[in-house]
């Protein structure tokens, strides 16, 4: 069962939702769907969101220490852990992303994957950029993506 508050930030109402054992779910809040969520409060969502708004002060620079759930295939769960890797103020391309893996030619799969992410920010997909510089692809939307780069020093 997940459980999910929706909380204001300064992105918008972003939703996080948890299971039994970590945030699965850090998004919008209009982007993801709750059927079959409880809506609730839980010790986890509270100190994630506290976590969050101190991230989007700039009062911190990683959200790395939450316990995290990701639900995906192996696969996605690879690229993600690598996503944990790019630092706070930098970006990557997607051909990184595959190489880093160990799979070079992959770079349109590792992109279906980070596409798949849905702990936006604790799994940083907002820091992987196109091979040539550009802002494309993120869950959040490509302005807040600038704003998170932004936030970072990365743009």
């Amino acid at each position: 069962m997940l459980t999910y508050h929706i909380y204001d930030t300064s992105l918008g109402k972003m939703l996080i939702a948890a299971d039994q054992w970590g945030i699965v779910h850090l998004h919008p809040a209009d982007a993801i769907d709750t059927e079959g969520m409880e809506r609730g409060e839980t010790p986890l969502l509270r100190l994630a969101a506290q976590k969050l708004k101190a991230y989007l002060k700039g009062e911190r620079d990683t959200l790395s220490d939450l316990p995290l759930s990701p639900r995906g295939t192996a696969f996605q769960k690879q690229v993600w852990e690598v996503l944990r890797t790019v630092p706070y103020g930098e970006t990557r391309s997607y051909a990184w992303l595959a190489q880093a893996i160990g799979k070079p030619r992959a770079a349109r799969a590792v992109g279906g994957a980070v596409g798949k992410n849905t702990i936006l920010l604790a799994i940083p997909c907002h820091r992987i950029i196109g091979a040539d510089g550009s802002l494309v692809g993120f869950g959040g939307g490509l302005e807040m993506k600038k704003a998170l780069l932004q936030l970072e020093g990365a743009l």
